[in-house]
């Protein structure tokens, strides 16, 4: 059990063997990585401005939203992946519109609010709906905040392609962290869906995906 226990402590040594681990077994896979398909339908009617991609690993959702005229701070505990990110970035031609950020996300602070904080499958050293609300208090007053997660299932081990339990969470737990008087909920979804993995295999996702815009009025409850 403690075995497993450091196997999913997502702290900085986990995330830079995993991306190495990564590198090793698919060199190149990294910078062909496409966004999150949930990422263009829950922003495209949104008017660009600035925007925080928390946990944004090889940078394929940071790279999307700078193309389409966000200003986007990128955030990863990883260095390998951000020093990847930041090459992809600069072949597709829009460094500028991107700051990347080596952070460790329980204790960085930005010192700002942004118009669209966005996570997608990010796994921090503490739990997953702690770092939900975390990075809740980072949205500007009218600004959207956009989750995707490992939808938890019964089951789930953490081996294959199975999130560990730590790892994932349920709609109803989103949802219910999300104060109604500060929060108006416009997507709650979850969705089954097929990504092709290495050798052509097919990869089931269990995702959740939760959009919600902060009421104008709407104060964080953090200080």
């Amino acid at each position: 059990m403690a075995e497993q226990a450091e196997m999913h402590a997502f702290n900085k040594d986990y995330w830079k063997q995993h991306w190495q681990q990564a590198h090793r077994n698919r060199p190149g896979a990294m910078e062909g990585s496409a966004p999150h398909p949930y990422l263009a339908r829950e922003t495209s009617s949104l008017v660009p401005g600035t925007a925080l991609d928390a946990g944004c690993g090889a940078g394929a959702e940071a790279i999307w939203l700078a193309s389409h005229g966000w200003h986007v701070t990128a955030t990863d505990i990883a260095p390998e992946a951000l020093a990847r990110a930041a090459e992809r970035a600069t072949n597709s031609e829009v460094s500028g519109r991107v700051q990347w950020v080596e952070a460790d996300l329980t204790v960085w602070d930005p010192g700002m609010r942004f118009d669209l904080v966005t996570t997608h499958y990010a796994h921090p050293a503490m739990p997953q709906l702690a770092f939900y609300d975390r990075i809740s208090a980072w949205v500007a007053p009218g600004g959207t905040l956009l989750i995707v997660g490992h939808l938890h299932t019964s089951g789930a081990t953490g081996h294959g392609h199975q999130p560990p339990a730590e790892a994932s969470v349920t709609l109803a737990d989103i949802t219910a962290g999300l104060d109604s008087t500060r929060w108006e909920v416009v997507t709650a979804e979850e969705h089954l869906r097929t990504v092709t993995g290495p050798g052509g295999q097919a990869i089931p996702l269990h995702d959740v995906v939760v959009r919600a815009t902060r009421r104008p009025s709407g104060r964080s409850h953090r200080r």
